[in-house]
C-alpha cells in the first residue's frame, strides 16, 4: 500500500495512527496536533487528496507526481517543498544507487513521499518519536531529521567512491585492460552523486537565511547548520573525486600514448634493421652480380680465340686455310682483333 506511515502528533507524542488520509484530516483537525503522513510510490488520487487537504501547489504537486526531479528546494507561501536524492553504495556491484523523497513540510503537517525502497523514513520517524521534546517543534524537525538521515547516508557513499578511486589508482600504472572503461564509469557516478549533494548547499543556506522571518528555533537552526557543515564537506570530497578522476583519465592518455609511441619505436627500428638487412643482401647481390659480370666477361673473351684455334684445330684435309702462307697471322690476328673488341665492349659498359 502507498501509505507506509501514518501518525497524529501532539506536543512531540503521538496521539493517534489513523488508517486512512480521511481519518487523518479528521483526527488532525480534532486535536489540533501535526500530522506526519509516509507515503511510497503513491497513486496519484492520494497525492492530490493531500493536495487538496493542505492546499498545496500546483507546480509542486506535479513534480511529485512526476517523479524524477533533481534536488531542491521551493517555498510556496508557507509550505516547503523538498526533494531530496538520497544514496547509497552497494559494495557487491561497486556502484551508487540513487532514491528520490518529496517532503511538503507546511503549518501542522509533514507529508513524505518516497520514490525508492530506499532510504528507510521509519529510522527516522522512531528516532525523532523518542526525543518528544524535539518533535514538538513540529514540522521543522521533521525536514531537519529527514535531512540528516539523508546526509549521514552520503557518508557510506563517499567511503565507497574513495575505495574504488584508489584501486583505480593502483590499476592505473598496471597492465588492466579495462581501467579506462571503470574511470568513465566511476566519473559518470560521481557527477551523480555531486548532482545529488551540490544543491543542498543552497538549500540549507536558504532555510537559515529565512530563520528569524519564518521563527525558526534555535535549536533547530544549529542542527541545520550541523547537517550544513556535512554537506559542504562531503561536497568538497566529491569535488576532489571529480578532479582525481579526471587527472587520471589525463594520466591513462598520456601512458597509452606512450605505450603506442613505445610500440611504434619498436616497429620502426625493426622495419630499421629489415631495411639494413635488405641493403646488405642488395649490396652483396650487386656484388656478386659484379663478379659474374667480368667472369662472364672474361670467359667471353677467352671464348673466341678458343673457337678459333678449335675451328683451325679439326684435322681436315680439304680445309683452304691450312695450306696459306698468311693463314697462321690471320688467326692469330682474328684472336686478337675479337679479343679486343669484346674487351672493349664489356669495358665501356663497366662490366670489366
Amino acid at each position: 500500500m502507498a501509505l507506509i506511515d501514518n501518525g497524529i502528533y501532539v506536543t512531540g507524542r503521538r496521539s493517534a495512527s489513523p488508517r486512512s488520509l480521511d481519518a487523518t484530516y479528521e483526527l488532525l483537525n480534532e486535536q489540533r496536533g501535526m500530522a506526519w503522513i509516509g507515503l511510497y510510490r503513491t497513486e496519484p488520487s492520494e497525492i492530490r487528496s493531500v493536495a487538496q487537504e493542505f492546499d498545496l501547489h500546483p507546480l509542486a504537486v506535479e513534480d511529485a507526481l512526476k517523479g524524477h526531479q533533481r534536488a531542491k528546494l521551493e517555498r510556496y507561501g508557507d509550505t516547503l517543498f523538498v526533494v531530496l536524492r538520497p544514496a547509497r553504495y552497494l559494495d557487491e556491484e561497486e556502484r551508487v544507487e540513487f532514491g528520490e523523497v518529496h517532503l511538503f513540510v507546511g503549518p501542522g503537517f509533514v507529508v513524505t513521499v518516497r520514490h525508492a525502497e530506499k532510504p528507510d523514513l521509519g529510522q527516522v520517524r522512531r528516532r525523532l518519536e523518542a526525543r518528544p521534546d524535539i518533535l514538538a517543534l513540529g514540522p521543522d524537525a521533521v525536514l531537519h531529521a529527514v535531512l540528516d538521515q539523508v546526509v549521514d547516508g552520503y557518508g557510506p557513499v563517499v567511503a565507497g567512491l574513495e575505495n574504488d578511486i584508489d584501486e583505480i589508482e593502483d590499476e592505473l600504472f598496471g597492465d588492466a585492460a579495462d581501467v579506462s572503461r571503470r574511470i568513465y564509469e566511476l566519473l559518470r557516478q560521481v557527477i551523480a552523486f555531486q548532482r545529488a549533494t551540490t544543491p543542498l548547499r543552497a538549500m540549507l543556506h536558504g532555510l537559515l537565511q529565512g530563520a528569524d522571518k519564518y521563527g525558526l528555533d534555535e535549536e533547530l537552526r544549529n542542527g541545520f547548520r550541523d547537517v550544513l557543515d556535512h554537506t559542504l564537506r562531503i561536497a568538497e570530497r566529491v569535488d576532489s573525486f571529480r578532479h582525481l578522476l579526471r587527472n587520471a583519465l589525463t594520466v591513462h592518455a598520456t601512458l597509452m600514448t606512450q605505450q603506442q609511441n613505445e610500440e611504434m619505436r619498436r616497429l620502426s627500428e625493426a622495419s630499421l634493421a629489415q631495411n639494413e638487412e635488405s641493403r646488405r643482401m642488395s649490396e652483396t647481390a650487386l656484388a656478386q652480380n659484379e663478379e659474374i659480370k667480368r667472369i662472364s666477361s672474361w670467359a667471353a673473351i677467352l671464348f673466341a680465340p678458343t673457337l678459333i684455334g678449335t675451328v683451325y684445330g679439326m684435322n681436315f684435309d680439304d680445309m683452304p686455310e691450312l695450306h696459306w702462307q698468311f693463314g697462321y697471322p690471320v688467326a692469330i690476328g682474328a684472336m686478337l682483333v675479337l679479343s679486343g673488341t669484346l674487351y672493349a665492349i664489356f669495358r665501356a659498359r663497366r662490366w670489366l
